[in-house]
């Protein structure tokens, strides 16, 4: 078998999962085409000029980025070219199929669900690991219904109940992805002041963290608390979420998100950057055992029943 039939080969499992994930097997396939230029020894231009593409519809194509898959003949076309051997061409082929197939998260209103949020949760989907960062709220993936409920409606001070509702529901669906038998690794680090921050009740509260020690005792999941004493800490100013995807060839990601937009890096510069910021922070925080017990002490001192 060749190194490219190896590779793919490597994909053929994504094609028998139960639940679709579009945007992972979008880059999996510009990967893998990708791949297959590089192999035949053409540049991306002209690549391009060869099949009647723009380099940037190539390019476009060889990223993922975009919101639909390409279509099934600029895909075949782009495999003749390269000479692509006619199993590698098929298990591609089956992969930009089941890309079209749509994620339960694609179901959901715009208003709810914009591009750039879209594309964070297909991501989550597909990560092998999570890696998140939060400064003011517990991490979306790790949130109870009722604590979500607070802080959308904090946000969003004038959407109407049945909005909020439905914002609660799609958090409450994405979590779900932690109970999953392919569930991701997920390691979580917060501030100490976010579990300080009373949000809807302190009932509320004491549920929130109730959920995060049983969520932390996951063999899936890792809770890190920065306390407050940590003067030092090597925080970022902002929420950070890091996307890794187990040996697919393909790159990290960082996710960095705004009010009403967010951005993406995967440049690989910039990812290390959020990768150390994000180790250094791990030891600066208390470790897993020592942020159970700070999640327990608060929650009962704090929150008692």
């Amino acid at each position: 078998m060749s190194a490219a039939s190896h590779r793919i080969s490597r994909l053929e499992p994504y094609l028998d999962r139960s639940e679709p994930a579009p945007t992972l097997l979008k880059m999996l396939v510009g990967v893998q085409l990708a791949g297959f230029r590089e192999d035949a020894g053409y540049a991306q231009d002209q690549a391009a000029r060869e099949v009647g593409f723009s380099p940037a519809k190539l390019s476009r194509i060889e990223s993922g980025k975009s919101r639909r898959p390409p279509s099934e003949s600029d895909v075949t076309a782009l495999l003749r070219l390269y000479g692509t051997d006619p199993y590698e061409s098929s298990v591609l082929l089956r992969l930009l199929r089941r890309a079209g197939e749509p994620g339960w998260w694609q179901r959901y209103d715009k208003r709810l669900m914009p591009e750039w949020f879209e594309r964070l949760v297909g991501l989550q989907e597909a990560a092998a690991t999570i890696r998140t960062f939060e400064i003011q709220y517990v991490p979306g993936l790790l949130q109870t219904p009722a604590y979500t409920r607070a802080v959308v409606e904090r946000g969003l001070p004038n959407a109407s109940a049945g909005e909020v509702e439905r914002r609660v529901e799609l958090r409450t669906r994405r979590a779900q992805l932690l109970l999953r038998a392919d569930a991701p690794q997920l390691w979580a680090v917060l501030d100490e002041s976010v579990l300080l921050r009373v949000l809807g009740s302190r009932a509320v509260m004491r549920d929130q963290l109730t959920h995060l020690i049983e969520m932390a005792e996951r063999p899936n999941v890792t809770v890190q608390i920065v306390p407050l004493g940590v003067t030092n800490a090597s925080a970022p100013a902002i929420p950070v979420t890091y996307l890794r995807f187990g040996g697919l060839d393909l790159p990290d990601v960082v996710y960095l998100e705004q009010m009403r937009s967010a951005t993406f890096l995967e440049d690989r510069d910039e990812t290390e950057d959020y990768r150390i910021a994000l180790d250094r922070l791990a030891d600066e925080a208390l470790q897993p055992r020592e942020s159970l017990e700070l999640l327990r002490t608060t929650r009962d001192q704090r929150y008692p029943a």
